[in-house]
C-alpha cells in the first residue's frame, strides 16, 4: 500500500515543496533534500534591512482549481488581493503593460504608432505568413510585425536569454506569449476587442501577507510535523539505480540512503551527469542544455512613493538590467512598518561570462548608476545596498535544444520509481503555479496510483477546471 513506502523528494522548491506537502498529507513518509540552507527555491522570502523580500517579483496566480484549493489549503485567510501595476521603461518612457493605447500613441508619437499598425497589417497579408518560422523573433514578427516587435520584445527578451532572438527556439520561448502576449496588448488596444484576460496581464493576484515564501515555510512545517523530515543544506550527489530501476539516493558525504520513490527537481543537467551508465549521445545531449543565471541586487532607498508599479521591464538598451521590483507596493505587512523602500533589479548571465563573477561592490555600483538613469531616483536617495546570486534559474531554449530534451526526456522516462518535476527538473519555463501543479500530479502518482505525465506539464498547460482566488475565497468559473 501507498502508505507505507518511503519517498525521498529532491529540491525544496514550489514543485518539491509540493510533493512532499501532498505526500505528507495522504500519510506517506517522505523525506527532503535541499541543498540550500532555504525552502521555495526562487519563490522563497528573504529579510532585508528589517523588511521582507521575494527573490524578485513572485505573484501567485492560476486558474486550476486544484492549484487554487492547495494554495487556500496552505495559507488560508492569511494572504492579501495586490492591484496589479506593471510597465515597460523603453526610450526613457514609461509605458503601461497591457499597453493603453493612448498612452502607447502619447510615447511612440503618432508617427511612429501609424508604422507599427502598417507593419503589423502587412504581416495579415503577408504572402506565406503561415509560414512561421522557426525562431523566437520570426514567430514574433510574424503575427505582431517587426516594428512591435523591436519596439517590445527583442531587447528584453535578449537581455534574459543571452543569446539573440534569432537563435531562441520559437516552440520554447513562445510558451509564455502564444496564446497573448504584449504584441496582442497592444494589437488589443489599437484595434479594440474582448475575450477573457490572459494570465500574464491579470488585474490582481494573491500574495501571502508574510511574503511568497510562506506558502512554502508552513509546506516544510507541515512535512516536518506528520512523519517526515526536510533536510537543509544537504545536497544530494547522486540518484541510485540498479539497472532502470532507482533504489535511492547517495548524499555529498557518501551516504546511500534506500528509497521505494524518488522525486528530483535538482536540476536536470546535474541530475542526468550524476547518474551511471547513461548512454553517449544522452550525456551529449544533456551537456549542450544550459541554463541561465539571475543577479538581483536589493537597493534601500529613502523614500515612502518612489513609483506606483509592483515592477518594471526595462527594455531600454542602454542598461543591462531586465527588471526592477518595488516591494513597497505589495502588502504593507512585508514593509514591517519600514519607511524605507527595497527595490530588487536583476540581471541574467552565464557560469561562463564575466559579469557572474563579479563582487557585490561592483554589482551594487551598477545598479545605483542605473537606477539613477530612470529618473526614478536620485543617487542621495539610495541608503544601501545587497546582492542575491542564484545560479542555473532560467532554462535556455536555442534552436536545437528541443531535440537535446527529448532525447534526456527519453532516457529519464525508462527509469521506474523516478519522477522529474519543477522548472530546473524538468527544463521548463514555468510559472510557480505550473510547478505546483507537478509536485501535487507527481504525489498523485505515488500515493494513489495515478498514471500523471508530469513532462506534459509547462507554462502552455491547459486546465480542465476553472477557478480565480479572490479575497472571500476560491470562486469557481
Amino acid at each position: 500500500m501507498a502508505k507505507t513506502k518511503k519517498v525521498a523528494v529532491i529540491g525544496a522548491g514550489p514543485a518539491g515543496a509540493t510533493a512532499a506537502y501532498v505526500l505528507a498529507k495522504k500519510g506517506v513518509e517522505v523525506h527532503v533534500y535541499e541543498a540550500s540552507p532555504f525552502v521555495g527555491g526562487m519563490a522563497r522570502s528573504i529579510e532585508m534591512w528589517g523588511q521582507t523580500v521575494d527573490i524578485g517579483p513572485h505573484r501567485f496566480f492560476s486558474s486550476d482549481t486544484r492549484v487554487n484549493e492547495l494554495w487556500l489549503d496552505v495559507i488560508g485567510k492569511d494572504y492579501k488581493m495586490v492591484d496589479r501595476l506593471t510597465r515597460i521603461f523603453y526610450k526613457n518612457k514609461f509605458y503601461h503593460y497591457p499597453v493603453k493605447a493612448f498612452d502607447a500613441l502619447k510615447n511612440l508619437g503618432v508617427f511612429e504608432a501609424a508604422l507599427c499598425v502598417m507593419s503589423y497589417g502587412w504581416q495579415r497579408v503577408k504572402p506565406g505568413r503561415d509560414e512561421l518560422g522557426k525562431t523566437f523573433e520570426s514567430w514574433v514578427i510574424a503575427r505582431f510585425g517587426k516594428r512591435l516587435y523591436n519596439h517590445f520584445f527583442k531587447t528584453y527578451t535578449e537581455k534574459l536569454w543571452g543569446i539573440p532572438a534569432t537563435e531562441l527556439d520559437a516552440e520554447f520561448a513562445t510558451q509564455r506569449i502564444k496564446k497573448l502576449s504584449l504584441g496582442e496588448a497592444i494589437k488589443s488596444a489599437i484595434f479594440g476587442g474582448g475575450g477573457e484576460k490572459h494570465k500574464t496581464l491579470v488585474d490582481q493576484f494573491a500574495y501571502p501577507n508574510q511574503g511568497t515564501g510562506e506558502v512554502y515555510n508552513r509546506m516544510r512545517d507541515y512535512v516536518n510535523k506528520h512523519g517526515g523530515k526536510v533536510h537543509l543544506k544537504t545536497p544530494v550527489a547522486e540518484v541510485v539505480t540498479r539497472g532502470k530501476t532507482v533504489t535511492g539516493i547517495k548524499l555529498d558525504d557518501g551516504k546511500i540512503v534506500e528509497y521505494d520513490e524518488v522525486i528530483s527537481s535538482m536540476p536536470l543537467t546535474l541530475l542526468v551527469s550524476r547518474l551511471k551508465n547513461v548512454p553517449e549521445k544522452v550525456e551529449k545531449a544533456n551537456k549542450a542544455l544550459k541554463f541561465r543565471n539571475t543577479v538581483i541586487v536589493y537597493l534601500q532607498v529613502k523614500a515612502k512613493n518612489i513609483f506606483p508599479d509592483n515592477w518594471i521591464y526595462v527594455h531600454s538598451t542602454e542598461m543591462q538590467s531586465g527588471r526592477i521590483t518595488n516591494f513597497k507596493n505589495w502588502v504593507p505587512s512585508i514593509n514591517n512598518g519600514k519607511k524605507e523602500a527595497i527595490l530588487a533589479m536583476e540581471y541574467w548571465c552565464f557560469d561562463e561570462d564575466d559579469f557572474w563573477h563579479w563582487n557585490d561592490k561592483q554589482y551594487i555600483e551598477l545598479a545605483k548608476e542605473e537606477i539613477v538613469k530612470t529618473g526614478l531616483i536620485k543617487t542621495s536617495q539610495i541608503l544601501d545596498g545587497k546582492v542575491i546570486r542564484v545560479p542555473k534559474c532560467y532554462p535556455v531554449y536555442r534552436g536545437g535544444d528541443k531535440k537535446q530534451l527529448k532525447l534526456v526526456e527519453n532516457c529519464l522516462r525508462g527509469y521506474k520509481r523516478l519522477q522529474i518535476i519543477g522548472r530546473y527538473g524538468a527544463f521548463k519555463y514555468n510559472n510557480q503555479d505550473h510547478s505546483i501543479l507537478m509536485g501535487l500530479m507527481a504525489a498523485e502518482n505515488i500515493a494513489d496510483g495515478t498514471s500523471h505525465d508530469l513532462w506534459d506539464i509547462n507554462s502552455d498547460y491547459e486546465y480542465q477546471e476553472s477557478s480565480r482566488i479572490t479575497e472571500s475565497g476560491l470562486v469557481k468559473k
